[in-house]
């Protein structure tokens, strides 16, 4: 029967895409795993956690004066002009 040659390649098609929903389960697994062990193994020392966030931020902001929008160094942006508070916004 020549017509139901597409049944093959649809069971191959559900094979082939079943065994790479189980590979993609296996590594996340795996890295679900190695992470808890990675975890487990070394325990961190949160006294020292606020200190080190504290080194992290200013060393970020070693540069007086640059804001946040300003991060790649560009010109300062003009401020938009206040509206009065009278008017309404449509």
């Amino acid at each position: 029967m020549p017509k139901d040659d597409w049944v093959f390649w649809l069971n191959l098609t559900n094979i082939a895409l079943g065994v790479v929903v189980v590979l993609a389960v296996l590594v996340v697994a795996y890295a679900l795993v190695w992470e808890l062990a990675s975890r487990h193994k070394k325990p961190r020392n949160l006294a020292n956690l606020d200190e080190e966030l504290d080194a992290m931020l200013r060393d970020g902001r070693s540069v007086p004066g640059l804001g946040v929008t300003m991060a790649d160094g560009g010109q300062r942006i003009k401020p938009l002009p206040e509206q009065s508070a009278g008017k309404k916004l449509s």
